[in-house]
């Protein structure tokens, strides 16, 4: 990835610079990965030079994100799609390709260009993401406005175009699953997944004519959902009322598939679910799978999204730094680099089930930077697992184990003892004025 950076944004070079900007891109990545929010995090790798080498200054940092416009940002695209078809070679493929596509909201508390307000009433922006379900690795993401539609088919299909360039071109031969929740049901996007030669899973709205055939349906129409290991799913069911419902707008072979379930306290209810007592939801798709059960436990393997979504957030994408748009756009995609090195990394000895932190309770950068001598500020990094970097044999990001085979220090951390504090009770018998006994005996 590194190799992959540097030839990339080699037009972008000043002549009296030091630095690489495709090493500065790595090292901020590799900061991000670390728990970093800003360019400023880069301090805490610049005080390991052992460690990291000579990191560049904030200064720099900055010159090299401004100067990625259009074409840079594709560049620093191709060379993320580089890094993981060699990945993909090495024998990290997936299994299966299925896509999952999901908007996200991202709050900011000051001016910035293009930010807006969004439908829950916040200020912000609402980027457009898609994951590989597999593996949780980010394929792309387009930064919007906070008042942008959550189900424009122009989005959408923008943000499959920029995943499927992710994917390496042996792969596009084989059956790709595009899934969204139901901002993807537009008509254009599942005409637009049909002309790509794309299976979709799209959730759909139960609308009068869902529901009056959901009314017509008999119970024996109804058959057992399942779970992820194959066991049925107590409460739940699901069935295929594509033939009572017109989907001749649709892609030709469009199926709708309904599900229902027992309603956990506090579910918001319709009019059908009150009179059923189960609640409903649904989605259409072009799979011709006959198994109904398995086709909705397909669809409902999107939440995976969600959790990717959150690994994002606590690598970078909680928020945009800066003022201009097309800065925070360059911060985005730093973002999904530094995201594809932790989903590569998770699986490390000493490292959490889940990215986004080098070391449950390790210090952040910003932390280490509030307190100099704090453990991970000099010398060894605090975490048992840090993405490291090999720079002499120009591999890039690699990730390593710094304390495994050590034995762990035995440390006793004394609180010191609380103040007591001062009550009324405590207070010596000479300093507490006699209550009065009526209203009237008060000055």
């Amino acid at each position: 990835m590194t190799r992959a950076l540097s030839e990339s944004l080699a037009p972008t070079r000043e002549r009296r610079s030091a630095h690489d900007p495709g090493v500065v891109v790595r090292d901020l990545a590799v900061a991000i990965a670390d728990g970093g929010d800003h360019v400023s995090d880069l301090g805490v790798l610049r005080d390991q030079e052992a460690l990291f080498g000579a990191v560049a200054s904030e200064t720099t940092a900055h010159r090299v994100l401004r100067s990625v416009d259009a074409d840079l940002l594709e560049a620093l695209r191709v060379a993320r799609a580089r890094a993981l078809r060699h990945a993909w070679d090495a024998g990290a493929r997936p299994e299966e390709l299925a896509l999952d596509i999901d908007a996200t909201l991202l709050g900011a508390h000051s001016e910035k260009e293009r930010a807006a307000g969004t439908y829950k009433g916040g200020f912000g922006f609402f980027p457009l993401l898609c994951y590989l379900s597999e593996t949780g690795e980010p394929l792309a993401g387009i930064l919007r406005p906070g008042n942008a539609g959550a189900n424009t088919a122009a989005d959408h299909f923008e943000v499959l175009q920029l995943a499927l360039e992710q994917l390496p071109e042996v792969d596009l031969e084989r059956e790709i699953l595009i899934r969204a929740d139901i901002g993807g049901r537009t008509r254009a996007f599942t005409a637009d997944c049909r002309e790509a030669g794309i299976r979709f899973s799209v959730g759909y709205e139960v609308e009068a004519r869902v529901r009056e055939a959901i009314g017509a349906l008999p119970e024996s129409a109804w058959q057992q959902a399942i779970d992820g290991d194959g066991t049925e799913r107590e409460g739940a069911g699901v069935t295929e009322p594509t033939n009572r419902v017109d989907l001749s707008n649709r892609p030709e072979g469009t199926r709708l598939i309904v599900r229902r379930e027992r309603p956990h306290p506090g579910a918001q209810l319709s009019v059908l679910d009150c009179e059923t007592g189960y609640r409903h939801t649904a989605f259409i798709t072009d799979q011709g799978d006959a198994d109904v059960a398995a086709l909705e436990l397909r669809h409902r393997r999107l939440a995976r999204v969600e959790d990717a979504i959150r690994v994002g957030k606590e690598t970078g994408m909680r928020k945009m730094p800066f003022a201009t748009f097309e800065h925070n756009r360059a911060w985005l995609e730093v973002s999904l680099l530094a995201q594809a090195a932790e989903v590569g990394g998770a699986a490390l000895p000493g490292r959490g089930a889940r990215p986004g932190r080098a070391q449950a309770g390790a210090p952040t950068p910003a932390a280490r930077r509030r307190a100099p001598g704090a453990p991970g500020s000099t010398g060894e990094p605090a975490a048992a697992a840090r993405l490291a970097v090999d720079r002499g044999a120009g591999r890039g990001l690699r990730a390593i184990a710094d304390t495994a085979g050590r034995e762990p220090v035995a440390t006793t951390v004394r609180s010191p003892a609380p103040t007591p504090r001062r009550t009324r009770r405590s207070r010596p018998a000479r300093e507490r004025a006699p209550a009065p006994r009526f209203l009237g005996d008060r000055p």
